[in-house]
C-alpha cells in the first residue's frame, strides 16, 4: 500500500460576526465551502503556506495572530490504475488571522472558485468540509494544547476513488 502524507495550513478569519470562506468544486457538480488554505511547499514555513494561500484564494493580505491547533485525518482510498490503495493522512495546521489589506476577489485557475464572508450562524447549514468545524471548535474553545481531544478525528477510513 502506498502512504501519503499532507501537511497543510488554513486561517480562521472572523469579524463581524462572519467567517471568511472559499468555495471548491466537489465530485458530482457540486460545491464544498473551505477554510482558505492549502498545501504546503516543500521547503516552506506553514506561517508563510496560510499567509500564501489565503492571498491566492481570497486577494486578502492576513497577519497571523495565533496558532489555534492542528488537526490529523487519515483515509484509505481504492482506486486509479491500477487499482492500488493509498493510505493518505493529512496534517492541518490551523492559524487564526487578521485581514490586513487587500481586496476580496475569488481565486482564477486554483483549487477554488469563490471566496465569502458567512454568517457564523449559517455555517451548519452549509455543505462544507469537516475542518471548518474543527477550526471552529478551537476557534471557540482554544485548547491550551491546539488538541481537541478524543472524539474529534475519526478511525482511518476506506474510501473509493475514482
Amino acid at each position: 500500500m502506498r502512504e501519503k502524507l499532507r501537511v497543510a495550513a488554513y486561517a480562521v478569519c472572523v469579524r463581524d460576526g462572519q467567517i471568511l470562506l472559499a468555495r471548491s468544486p466537489a465530485p458530482g457538480g457540486t460545491h464544498e465551502w473551505v477554510l482558505p488554505g492549502g498545501g504546503m511547499e516543500h521547503g516552506e514555513d506553514p506561517y508563510d503556506t496560510v499567509r500564501r494561500e489565503v492571498a491566492e484564494e481570497t486577494g486578502y493580505r492576513v497577519e497571523v495572530t495565533r496558532l489555534l491547533g492542528v488537526d490529523s485525518s487519515r483515509h484509505v482510498f481504492r482506486g486509479g490504475r491500477p487499482p492500488r490503495r493509498t493510505d493518505h493522512q493529512g496534517v492541518r495546521i490551523v492559524y487564526e488571522a487578521e485581514i490586513t489589506g487587500g481586496e476580496l476577489r475569488h481565486e482564477i485557475g486554483g483549487s477554488t472558485d469563490f471566496a465569502a464572508w458567512q454568517d457564523l450562524d449559517a455555517v451548519p447549514g452549509l455543505n462544507r468540509i469537516r475542518l471548518v468545524d474543527v477550526a471552529l471548535r478551537l476557534w471557540r474553545e482554544r485548547p491550551e494544547t491546539g488538541h481537541l481531544g478524543p472524539g474529534a478525528h475519526p478511525l482511518p477510513r476506506q474510501m473509493n476513488e475514482e
